[in-house]
């Protein structure tokens, strides 16, 4: 059999770049209001936390496109898919009410609660990591059905069904938004002159929010007013936080070392469920690469641990390769550096990015059904249940 050349970029890549940049987007929307509103000032959540982010994104970005093109080569095959990197949604909302929030009203001090913050997710990272060595264990023993199932629920709860509410804030907009994913997606229709799926549901959504007064045209010269320099800087605030998360603030611990193991189980998950969709990358290494991606984030000053992301299985559906992995690692970068991030969370209104989120999570449902066995459905359900009911 001849030698596959594995590409390093291909057509199917724009749409699952612009879905992959769009959910961490999504997310960083969410993590600026939230913490803007909790009372940490612009210049902490745009100068620090989110920087420090892209540098935990950029190097799980690269080392997933790595390791794509290492898969490919020993199954010389063209067609595996890089998997996707980013914040753990559930866990997001973990560390923004259950570290950060905590942090700030018992310091009441925003700089001390963001080093609070970072030394969170710097143990994040570590715990992360030390998963690597039981994770091919329960992977092998654990099973999918299960796996697939709990993954499914948080798809459904925390994912889709969160986003579809964020959809619904302004139906004339989200709606539409939603019906285009779901045309181009599902449907496989091509949009007007070949514009990726992803890109035109943005760009059509945001005009006609601003058109029908959906969203505040003063957004735009807000968002505008918050680009600048941004640059990654890094910092030892974590030896600080440390000394908070092992003293006054200890408590913390019981929230963190939970939310860490789910962090390297979602992993897990997420790798299973791309071993089902037909790419079967080591569980162990993807785990070791996201705590250290994590602790790399928190160098940089990122409160939020990064993971295996749950959209892997959705950039499978589209066909993409490793090209959209590693584009987005570079374009996050630069965009948080220069605080297009900024402007762009202040510019586009949440609705117009919601239905990509809910694309996200129905597909992994779908996933999780038709990756096991008719007579194993009731297990995936149940597996939901937790996470439904939480």
């Amino acid at each position: 059999m001849s030698k596959q050349n594995y590409p390093l970029f291909k057509k199917e890549d724009v749409d699952a770049f612009f879905s992959l940049f769009q959910n961490n987007l999504a997310n960083f929307v969410v993590i600026a209001i939230t913490m803007i509103g909790m009372g940490y000032p612009a210049h902490i959540v745009y100068g620090r936390v989110i920087p420090g982010a892209a540098i935990g994104v950029l190097f799980g970005n690269l080392y997933y496109a790595h390791m794509a093109k290492k898969l490919a080569e020993k199954e010389n095959r063209t067609d595996v898919t890089a998997l996707s990197y980013g914040i753990s949604t559930p866990v997001m909302f973990i560390y923004l009410f259950g570290v950060l929030k905590p942090a700030l009203d018992f310091t009441g001090d925003p700089e001390i609660a963001w080093k609070i913050g970072v030394a969170a997710t710097f143990l994040g990272g570590v715990v992360e990591a030390l998963g690597s060595l039981i994770g091919a264990w329960i992977r092998e023993n654990l099973p999918r059905a299960s796996m697939l199932g709990a993954l499914a629920g948080v798809a459904f709860s925390v994912i889709g069904a969160q986003m579809f509410f964020h959809t619904y804030e302004a139906p004339a907009i989200g709606v539409f938004v939603l019906t285009i994913i779901l045309v181009g997606f599902v449907g496989r229709k091509s949009m007007p002159f070949k514009i990726p799926t992803s890109l035109f549901a943005i760009i059509i959504g945001t005009l006609l929010a601003y058109i029908v007064g959906e969203a505040d045209p003063s957004l735009i010269a807000e968002g505008f007013q918050t680009v600048g320099f941004y640059p990654p800087i890094p910092t030892m605030s974590f030896a600080t936080g440390l000394k908070y998360l092992f003293g006054p603030m200890a408590g913390l611990l019981a929230v963190l070392l939970p939310i860490s193991v789910y962090n390297f189980i979602e992993t897990m998950n997420n790798v299973e469920a791309m071993a089902a969709a037909g790419d079967d990358y080591d569980v162990a290494e993807a785990q070791l690469v996201d705590g250290i991606g994590t602790i790399a984030g928190s160098i940089f000053g990122g409160t939020f641990p990064t993971t295996v992301y749950i959209a892997s299985v959705s950039a499978k559906w589209m066909d993409a390769g490793r090209g959209y992995s590693i584009v987005n690692g570079f374009v996050f970068l630069v965009a948080s550096t220069f605080g297009i991030i900024a402007a762009m969370s202040k510019i586009i209104p949440l609705p117009v990015i919601a239905p990509i989120l809910v694309f996200v999570g129905m597909s992994m449902v779908v996933q999780a059904f038709a990756s096991v066995e008719p007579r194993h459905f009731p297990a995936v359900v149940l597996s939901m249940f937790p996470y439904l009911a939480n």
